[in-house]
């Protein structure tokens, strides 16, 4: 039983040399033939945001001028102001345009449709919507001018980024980095 074990293991062993040494010359070429045919077609199924049908057709608002729904010193203001560490009038504007994003975000995403993954809000000095999709989502920027009354003319940065990134959401409501 040994001997024919050994045996077996021989042949197994004489027959991965044999084809490891084979000429694989034809099955090069195929294989870079595919490779290039993969890549063209890749780059075809590359897929961009027509920006044009996301746009609003407002046009900016005089932020020195503008009207905003909050009171700077409102509590919502002063609390968001607190909580994200930012100044009342970064407040005052985030809050309004956090509470009018969906009319940005619904318009990109019928053109993502199943490539689209997550999306988040920066609560900073320069507040963007970042939009993560599939990888084959070509990378992008676009400032959205609001048109709903709410926030007329207010602009949101939009990012898209193809890292297909998933929020986690926490049980407090917070979206995990």
């Amino acid at each position: 039983m040994v001997k024919r074990l050994m045996s077996m293991m021989i042949m197994a062993s004489v027959g991965l040399a044999a084809l490891t040494s084979c000429d694989n010359s034809a099955d090069n070429s195929d294989s870079a033939d595919k490779s290039a045919a993969t890549a063209t077609s890749d780059a075809a199924d590359v897929h961009t945001i027509d920006w044009s049908a996301v746009d609003s057709g407002e046009k900016p608002a005089n932020l020195a001028e503008y009207n905003y729904p909050f009171a700077i010193d409102s509590q919502n203001v002063r609390d968001y102001a607190e909580y994200f560490g930012v100044d009342n009038a970064t407040a005052q504007h985030n809050l309004t345009v956090s509470m009018a994003s969906n009319e940005a975000l619904s318009k990109v995403l019928d053109q993502l449709s199943e490539h689209y993954t997550s999306h988040e809000l920066t609560d900073d000095k320069e507040m963007k919507l970042i939009i993560h999709t599939t990888p084959d989502v070509a990378a992008s920027r676009y400032d959205y001018v609001l048109a709903d009354d709410f926030a007329k003319g207010l602009v949101l940065p939009i990012v898209i980024q193809p890292d297909s990134k998933k929020g986690e959401v926490k049980a407090h409501g917070k979206v995990a980095e």
